[in-house]
């Protein structure tokens, strides 16, 4: 292999020797792409189509071994190191201009153990992929609500979906974690293992290391859960977001309901004269018994004048893709989210005035409920902080066409600008845009011991190319 110009941790060039590269490449148990090479192209490719970046070489790891060799060799030549799981990252994360990319898709492996009900699962792995494999045994542990994500960035951020109100959030269910620290070396982190690293992992992101297996907690969920969505006219939105408000304040864990302003998608089960118009979507599952939540649900359902009520026993590995088609592969996306307390009235109006002016058809304003087993873990307890926050808004603005860009940044920032005096500090750090600087909002109050650990385990910020937590 010819020699390469790379990209350093500080920004200089440096050239890598073909005859070392070829030296990496043998050790690694899987190939070393560069530009040029079949598998390029496919491997710096992310979710988000306005992350465009080109490494100078791509490591793609088969195992834990290959995955220490390619932190040693970055160490060793001072490279720019970017981490790829799933590619799923908002930000983009996965990936970086000329250095030296470790791409961890290709580590697919997950083992159930229905008996203890545990799940061990390597870092490429999607959630799809896991809630078929737990699903197999009638169980399920809490992750993200698109299926495509993948388990690994989801985790490191926290991870929130269907089933943490009942059950908390991911990290919350993570049990310990095989790591690949900054000098290469591999370490097991636990409750009883580097007990402090293991707090960072939870909701610290990719900052202090490379995770090449998780352990997690399974529960027992469905096959079928009671699951699905209400569609309602924009007309009605203000009234049914009010009164989901209050039905919510008094629902059990087993039960949670979103809410999401868009432009209505062609479902199935909508008339077609429905399609395209600007509607609200109530999404719910509750992860209890089927008569149990038939009997919660009536009130909410007998609520309004919707277009559809699809709500019914739906398969839950099923039920965690339903909204897979609305976030497509290659679409341009930018977010900002908030937290809330709770939806005030002026908190409504002004979602529901934001989504009468969409910027784009595939464009959504989604309000996550949260609480339940989530608020009942100690905010330090985790370097996720967010324990507090009732609801999540995210302005989840998606679109094709990269002459729109202007557009559809300035409709998100003008949205977030008019949310912000109403929501909590803070703000979720897996949802945080490319360039956004909110890092530190990501943290809030622990990001003191998040530097503390990461002049321990890191001081040299060999892991930067995430949302960053500096050693200084």
């Amino acid at each position: 292999m010819a020699d390469v110009t790379c990209t350093t941790l500080d920004g200089g060039r440096t050239t890598v020797s073909g005859t070392r590269i070829d030296a990496f490449d043998e050790r690694l148990d899987g190939p070393v792409l560069r530009d040029g090479d079949a598998g390029y192209d496919e491997a710096r490719t992310l979710w988000n189509a306005m992350i465009d970046r080109r490494p100078a070489l791509i490591a793609r790891c088969a195992d834990a071994n290959s995955v220490a060799e390619a932190v040693r060799f970055a160490r060793e030549h001072d490279l720019l190191l970017a981490v790829r799981g799933g590619g799923h990252n908002i930000a983009g994360k996965a990936v970086c201009d000329g250095g030296l990319m470790i791409d961890l898709s290709g580590m697919k492996d997950i083992r159930v153990d229905p008996e203890s009900r545990t799940a061990r699962v390597e870092p490429g792995v999607l959630l799809q992929e896991l809630d078929a494999a737990t699903q197999e045994h009638g169980l399920a542990t809490p992750v993200g609500y698109n299926s495509t994500t993948g388990i690994a960035g989801l985790t490191l951020g926290g991870g929130f979906g269907w089933l943490s109100r009942k059950y908390g959030l991911t990290i919350d269910n993570l049990l310990g974690a095989d790591v690949v620290t900054a000098d290469g070396e591999r370490v097991r982190a636990s409750a009883d293992e580097n007990p402090e690293l293991f707090w960072g992992l939870r909701g610290g992101g990719g900052n202090f290391g490379v995770v090449t297996a998780f352990d997690f907690r399974l529960h027992p969920v469905g096959p079928d859960v009671l699951s699905g969505v209400i569609v309602y006219p924009h007309d009605q939105a203000r009234d049914v977001l009010r009164n989901l408000r209050d039905f919510n304040a008094g629902a059990p864990d087993e039960l949670t309901t979103w809410a999401v302003l868009r432009k209505a998608p062609p479902l199935p089960f909508l008339d077609e004269d429905v399609h395209g118009t600007d509607v609200l979507v109530v999404a719910t599952c509750h992860a209890g018994d089927m008569a149990g939540g038939e009997k919660l649900l009536a009130p909410l359902r007998a609520f309004g004048d919707p277009h559809a009520d699809a709500i019914g026993p739906h398969p839950y590995a099923g039920f965690q893709q339903a909204f897979d088609g609305l976030n497509p592969h290659g679409s341009r996306n930018y977010w900002k989210s908030l937290n809330f307390e709770g939806l005030t009235d002026e908190v409504i109006d002004l979602a529901v005035d934001a989504a009468s002016a969409l910027p784009s058809p595939m464009t959504e304003i989604p309000l996550a409920q949260l609480g339940g087993a989530i608020s009942r873990v100690p905010e330090d307890s985790t370097a996720y902080p967010h324990r507090d926050a009732a609801w999540l808004m995210n302005s989840h603005t998606q679109w094709k066409d990269p002459a729109d860009d202007e557009a559809c940044l300035a409709w998100t920032r003008a949205m977030y600008d008019a949310m912000r005096p109403h929501a909590m500090q803070g703000c979720y750090v897996n949802f945080i845009s490319e360039g956004e600087g909110h890092e530190r909002e990501g943290y809030e109050a622990n990001w003191d011991r998040l530097v503390a650990l990461k002049r321990k385990v890191d001081p040299q910020n060999v892991f930067r190319v995430n949302q960053n937590v500096a050693p200084a």
